[in-house]
């Protein structure tokens, strides 16, 4: 729910977005040739600036470099040792913070970096700031009574509260509650994995609370920093007493979340929603929390903003490389620059050339088993804005917009270019306005609320879930020894989506007069791919085939394309379901092929998987035999939703 100072968007749907060459010579329209100078002084620090030079200045000698104005220029980035050629790739050893004396305003110290012929390129470090942070307290049952079993298998007594794990429709936190509107985490939980430890997320925001007790468990450690002598960088990795993350602000190993008058709890929310302990007993669930055994990805804490200050360009920058250098798989960003001055890649890599090089840097490290690079994840941005914001607008990065309860878009959202595809975000003030259980219910510093966890609101909350989303995945793949590029990994994560346009008819009401009704077909065509499905995606990265039916209903469905356009001609021989399966999926009666076509009645929202055994070319006899042909076996997963995509699922 960061909002923004200065970004806009123009990438074109699915990872596609600046039609303009991404290197040091793509230049906006609003920037002449022979300028070196990216954006202008507005919304930026008066202390510092970003220079890039033309090659990296000789150690010792930079001195040479100075101007009048400038006290002194120190690396942009740390470099760690073994990574000095991707550093070179991608620039990163050529910038330099400069920080100025305040003799002379920083436009007229840009403009003399600029004029040298040794400087490429002078950067104003832009600022980026929180906007309305809109956060109601959590008020229900106690946070630390151990529950039963809930139906999404684990114990944690709030997860009856995230209707964004799982939407049965409850019409106390909207009269449009819509079930399955959702991310379909369930049954990815009960037969396919819930995390792994060995996967990092770096929630790049204020600092995460590491001591909470549903996040302690998650939370990344370095173990050499925690166990070595406070002041020394025990693991030399260039960042003393790191052991959480760092603070990119403060430029210390103290990550800060408490601080009452500034800090939102907007890191530890994000975080909650993406690492939460699941099964604990204790509070709410994450997207990819584990089981209560260990098993929970682990969370590392960026933090860029600290007590009021820092979102700099500097800051982010600086924690993105952190996160690709220390074993992070996934970055989750949830901030970014307001709506309107960058119009592609190439106007916001000459704005915020820094940063973007540390993507690209990013997304280059390879810290697992599965993919050859990082993910980045970032929210498209809380203007309302038909377009992404940057830098979630950028065309190979991941970005996400915003539903709510009702299963459609909220009113802040950005959608249209640049916006890959859709996740609970939350939405306030639905009818009848009794409570904010419409929001997105996560974990808060005590000092934002004594229980420990609050309700948000934004595509920051929507940004986190698809990044759990993405560790889950991630943890499937290294279970069952999958491995994947990074763009083909990020595509499938895209294209696995329920269709969201169908939804998108007439008005959306809210409760308060100051709201006006949101026309959804101003949406249609422009939230992505449409609405994150986990199940989907556990299944692209297993090559199963899926098909979607609509729950409550007999119906008839065509496997002609996993058995051919003959299948009406198979002899089939058998159709199997586990218990677990069947129970998930709420089966009437036992599937079976009929002249072709797959019967089932699901009663239930969920997922599971039916094998098919089937004889071609052969002639039955007893009905569980045949002579001649070959035997067929296909596994197909069968997706049980309220809806089915007028595509049948596959995008």
């Amino acid at each position: 729910m960061l909002k923004r100072i200065a970004f806009g968007g123009a990438a074109i749907l699915a990872l596609v977005s600046c039609q303009q060459t991404l290197d040091e010579g793509c230049l906006p329209l609003e920037v002449k040739p022979d300028s070196k100078i990216l954006h202008t002084k507005s919304g930026a620090s008066e202390n510092t600036l970003l220079v890039k030079f033309t090659e990296v200045p000789v150690s010792g000698q930079l001195s040479e470099y100075a101007i009048d104005g400038v006290e002194c220029f120190e690396p942009l980035f740390t470099s760690v040792p073994g990574k000095e050629e991707l550093e070179r790739q991608f620039g990163l050893d050529r910038w330099y913070v400069a920080h100025l004396s305040g003799s002379r305003s920083n436009e007229i110290v840009a403009n003399a970096l600029a004029e040298r012929a040794d400087v490429a390129i002078v950067e104003y470090d832009l600022m980026m700031t929180f906007g309305d942070d809109l956060t109601f307290p959590y008020e229900g049952p106690s946070v630390a009574t151990k529950a039963s079993m809930s139906d999404l298998g684990f114990n944690d007594p709030l997860i009856s509260e995230q209707w964004n794990l799982y939407n049965l429709g409850d019409k106390s936190i909207a009269e449009t509650a819509y079930a399955g509107g959702d991310i379909n985490v369930k049954d990815t939980w009960r037969t396919l994995t819930a995390g792994d430890p060995s996967i990092v997320v770096a929630v790049i925001d204020q600092g995460v609370m590491y001591s909470h007790p549903d996040l302690s468990a998650n939370m990344w450690v370095n173990e050499k920093e925690k166990a070595g002598v406070s002041g020394v960088d025990d693991d030399r990795n260039g960042f003393v007493d790191d052991i959480y993350g760092y603070n990119f602000v403060d430029m210390t190993g103290e990550i800060n979340y408490d601080k009452t008058e500034y800090d939102s709890g907007h890191g530890t929310h994000c975080a909650g929603t993406i690492g939460a302990v699941n099964n604990n007993g204790v509070g709410l669930a994450g997207v990819a929390g584990g089981t209560g055994n260990g098993d929970g990805v682990r969370i590392m804490s960026c933090q860029i903003f600290s007590r009021g200050y820092g979102g700099e360009t500097r800051h982010s920058s600086n924690a993105i490389k952190y996160a690709a250098d220390n074993g992070a798989s996934v970055i989750s960003c949830s901030y970014g620059y307001r709506g309107g001055a960058f119009l592609s890649d190439g106007s916001f890599y000459r704005a915020a050339g820094a940063e973007y090089d540390a993507v690209r840097y990013f997304e280059a490290s390879k810290n697992n088993d599965v993919i050859d690079g990082g993910i980045a994840v970032y929210a498209a941005g809380n203007d309302g804005l038909p377009y992404a914001g940057y830098p979630g607008a950028l065309n190979d990065v991941i970005c996400v917009s915003a539903f709510g309860p009702d299963f459609l878009p909220t009113a802040y959202t950005n959608y249209g270019p640049g916006c890959n595809i859709v996740a609970p975000g939350g939405d306030a003030y639905l009818p009848p306005w009794t409570s904010a259980k419409g929001m997105i219910l996560s974990t808060v510093p005590n000092t934002i609320d004594a229980s420990g966890y609050a309700y948000k609101v934004g595509t920051s909350m929507a940004c986190p879930h698809v990044s759990g989303v993405v560790a889950l995945a991630l943890s499937y793949a290294k279970k069952i020894g999958k491995k994947f590029n990074t763009r083909d990994f990020k595509t499938m994560v895209v294209s696995s989506a329920n269709d969201f346009d169908s939804r998108l008819n007439g008005t959306k009401k809210y409760y308060m007069n100051a709201y006006p009704e949101l026309n959804l077909g101003q949406f249609m065509k422009k939230m992505g791919t449409g609405s994150i499905d986990t199940w989907i995606l556990m299944m692209k990265i297993e090559g199963v085939p899926y098909i979607i039916a609509e729950t409550g209903k007999n119906q008839y469905l065509d496997v002609s394309d996993y058995f051919g356009t003959s299948s009406v001609n198979l002899t089939y021989l058998s159709v199997e379901v586990s218990d677990e399966d069947r129970e998930a999926l709420g089966l009437a009666k036992d599937p079976y092929m009929q002249y072709g076509s797959l019967y089932v009645h699901p009663t239930k929202m969920g997922s599971g998987k039916i094998k098919i055994k089937a004889v071609g070319g052969g002639t039955e006899i007893g009905g569980s035999s045949a002579i001649g042909g070959m035997e067929i076996v296909q596994e197909i997963s069968i997706i049980s939703r309220p809806f089915k995509s007028k595509n049948g699922g596959w995008l």
